[in-house]
């Protein structure tokens, strides 16, 4: 027993708790090609039932000019940045683009691969993106998708049409069977990547655990650099900060000795929960705590997506929120 002090400095990102470290369940009928479309089809048919709004309407517009207030008419657009310097209304004027431009970026590295058994955040990320990606594609906006572990994986430009859906569905298929390896994240050097290769204006979903080595200071702040040059280049940013909140985020384990290992690199480590429990939950928090304000700060959309939810369901709530808030 190397003692609590060596188990402090570890860093806790990446030990997952393996009981009898079983298989990956295959989930046949969600893993082939014309499934996945079912899949997406039926989340999507079910937000759309009723509403006719898109819930990413807003995001393909340029600003072009301001226009003097008129009594009466509705105030979304007013611009209270220059009310505050002026003590005037005015309100924004926007010319419309041909298209909604959207990047889907899904994290590949082995720690998405948690937990074994189940749906995985993988899986998870992926049942997300075939969603939006049907939704879009029904909405004639343009999508991509990029995949990234250490490096970009996978990189589409963004189309709109349906050859382009089918072609990324088959690309999300094998996210779904290609075993898992120690793949390691490098979330913000790829995010810095994308922000130059991407389209100006696009929208920009990320699906990931946004741990880059651990929960350090110095791992966030990159993290956080990337998302600033994202933002500097207009791209908007929605971020499903996927995990297993039973695991993960309230490291609830029975009461007994466990084995934890780091699927990234293969360090085990043998001890007992309640030994880490305290320190591992503070990490933690302070890392959750600071990611909801630096989202906030930038204006940076922030889903705290647990996986123990349902993708379905946790899609299908955020949508219907997002159209009633255009």
């Amino acid at each position: 027993m190397r003692g609590l002090n060596y188990v402090a400095e570890l860093d806790y990102r990446n030990f997952y708790y393996f009981s009898a470290m079983p298989e990956l369940d295959n989930y046949p009928e969600l893993q082939q090609l014309g499934n996945l479309d079912l899949l997406a089809r039926q989340v999507v048919e079910g937000f759309i039932t009723g509403l006719h709004k898109s819930p990413f309407h807003g995001f393909s517009v340029e600003f072009a000019e301001h226009r003097s207030y008129n009594t009466g008419e509705g105030i979304k657009n007013i611009d209270w940045k220059l009310f505050a310097r002026t003590d005037k209304l005015f309100v924004k004027q926007f010319e419309e683009e041909t298209n909604l431009r959207c990047q889907l970026v899904i994290d590949h590295s082995s720690s998405m691969h948690y937990p074994n058994k189940g749906i995985s955040k993988l899986k998870f990320s992926v049942y997300c993106a075939a969603a939006l990606i049907y939704l879009l594609q029904k909405q004639r906006d343009a999508f991509g998708l990029s995949v990234f572990a250490e490096k970009l994986e996978i990189q589409t430009p963004a189309k709109s049409t349906v050859a382009h859906q089918k072609f990324l569905f088959a690309e999300l298929d094998k996210l779904l069977v290609i075993p898992k390896i120690a793949k390691k994240t490098a979330i913000a050097s790829v995010l810095h990547q994308l922000s130059d290769s991407i389209h100006k204006r696009s929208l920009v979903i990320l699906f990931s655990d946004c741990m880059e080595k651990g929960l350090s200071e110095a791992s966030a702040e990159e993290f956080f650099s990337a998302l600033r040059h994202l933002k500097h280049n207009k791209h908007e940013i929605i971020i499903f900060n996927v995990s297993d909140h039973t695991s993960e985020v309230h490291f609830n384990f029975d009461n007994r000795p466990h084995l934890f290992v780091d699927v990234e690199t293969g360090e085990e480590l043998r001890i007992h929960p309640n030994e880490i429990k305290n320190s591992y939950l503070k990490q933690i928090d302070t890392f959750r705590t600071n990611l909801h304000l630096k989202c906030g700060q930038y204006g940076i959309e922030l889903i705290d997506a647990d996986i123990n939810q349902g993708f379905h369901h946790l899609l299908h709530t955020y949508l219907i929120k997002r159209n009633r808030m255009i």
